[in-house]
C-alpha cells in the first residue's frame, strides 16, 4: 500500500526539536538510528514500519554510514528502497545523514579519512541511497595517519559541491575537534555537530571536556548507544553469576547472544548490580530503566539529540516515552 504520512506528525513540535548548536537546523530529540536492524538480513517490511513509524511521529532524522548492516552498504540500500517507495514526497522535510571513515572495501582506499575514500564513499552512499545529497556527512573516526587538514578540506569540498549540506565528525579526541571547529569555520563551512558515545554507563564526552567544548562553541552533539547496546534496558536484568562466576539466563535472541558488539564479558557482578541500582532509581521515577537512561543524555548540557535503533514500531514507541 501506498504510503501517506500522518498529519499530526509535527503536532507536538514545540517539545520535539532542539536546535543544533547555533545553527538553523532542529533535530528532534530522539532520532533514528540505522546502525542495526535496517541491513539485508533483517525483513524489509519490519525496517519500513519501524520508519513510517518514526516519522509520522516527528523523527525527521535518520543516521546511516556506509558501513552499516549488515553486510556493509546494506542499510543504505534499504534507504535508497524506502525513498523509492515512501519518503520521495517527503525529502524536504528529512534530514538524512551517512558517514565515512571504517573499513569499507578492499585495498589502501576503502577506509579512514583520506580525500579519496571520503569522496568516493559519499558517491557510492548516494547511489544506494538514491538522493542527490545528504543533508549531513560525517567523518566517522579520527585518523592518525592522513593530514586533519585533508580530511577537513575533503569535507568542505563535499559541502561546496553540493553532495551534502553540512558536515559532523564522530569519536574525533579533543584536540582535532578543535583543529576541525577552526578549520572548518575559517572556510564558511562551520561544523555542525559531534556524535559520540554518552549514555549512563559511558561518559566520555563530558570527562574529556568534548560536551563543553561543543556547547561554549555552538556545536551540536548526538550521542549514540544510549542504551549501552541494550545492558541499560530491562534485558539483562535477571541475569545472575553461579558460585564459580559464570554467567547465567542471558535472553535467548539477545544482542550479547550475538556477541559481536555487546560481548557477556561486558556484564560483570559490578556492572550487573549498577544496572539494578539504575533500574531501581527508575522505578522510584516511575520510568523504566530505558526511559530514564534516554531521558538523562537529553537533561545534559550541549546535548542536541539521541540517536535510538529499533527493532520494531513497539520498541520505538517505548523509547519515545523519554520525552515525556
Amino acid at each position: 500500500m501506498s504510503y501517506t504520512a500522518l498529519e499530526s506528525r509535527y503536532d507536538n513540535s514545540d517539545s520535539l526539536y532542539r536546535r543544533c548548536g547555533r545553527s538553523g537546523v532542529l533535530l528532534p530529540k530522539i532520532s533514528l538510528g540505522f546502525w542495526h536492524n535496517f541491513g539485508a538480513n533483517d525483513p524489509y517490511e519490519r525496517c519500513q514500519a519501524i520508519a513510517r513509524y518514526a516519522f509520522d511521529h516527528g523523527i525527521t532524522h535518520f543516521d546511516l554510514a556506509n558501513n552499516y548492516g549488515p553486510p556493509y552498504g546494506s542499510a543504505e540500500l534499504t534507504m535508497g528502497q524506502l525513498m523509492d517507495e515512501d519518503f520521495r514526497p517527503y525529502r524536504d522535510e528529512l534530514f538524512i545523514a551517512t558517514k565515512a571513515g571504517y573499513d569499507m572495501w578492499d585495498g589502501p582506499y576503502g577506509n579512514w579519512g583520506s580525500r579519496k575514500y571520503l569522496m568516493a564513499s559519499l558517491d557510492q552512499s548516494l547511489r544506494r541511497m538514491h538522493l542527490d545529497y545528504v543533508d549531513l556527512f560525517y567523518s566517522h573516526r579520527y585518523d592518525p595517519q592522513t593530514p586533519l587538514e585533508e580530511t577537513l578540506q575533503a569535507l568542505v569540498d563535499i559541502v561546496r559541491c553540493g553532495k551534502a549540506l553540512y558536515v559532523g565528525i564522530s569519536r574525533w579526541p579533543l584536540e582535532a575537534l578543535k583543529v576541525a571547529d577552526r578549520y572548518l569555520r575559517e572556510r564558511d563551512v562551520p561544523l555542525l555537530i559531534y556524535q559520540g558515545r554518552l549514555n549512563l554507563i559511558d561518559r566520555a564526552p563530558q570527562e574529556e571536556g568534548i560536551l563543553d567544548y561543543c556547547q561554549e562553541h555552538g556545536i551540536g552533539f548526538i550521542s549514540f548507544s544510549p542504551l549501552a547496546q541494550g545492558l541499560l534496558t530491562d534485558r539483562y536484568l535477571h541475569c545472575s553469576f553461579t558460585d564459580d562466576g559464570q554467567l547465567e539466563g542471558i535472553p535467548e535472541g539477545s544482542r550479547m547472544t550475538q556477541g559481536r558488539f555487546l560481548k557477556p564479558a561486558a556484564l560483570t557482578p559490578e556492572m550487573l548490580g549498577r544496572l539494578k541500582a539504575f533500574n531501581q532509581q527508575a522505578a522510584e521515577q516511575q520510568q523504566t530503566l530505558a526511559e530514564m537512561a534516554l531521558s538523562w543524555i537529553l537533561e545534559q548540557r550541549g546535548v542536541t539529540s539521541v540517536l535510538v535503533g529499533a527493532s520494531s514500531p513497539a520498541q520505538l514507541e517505548k523509547n519515545m516515552k523519554a520525552l515525556l
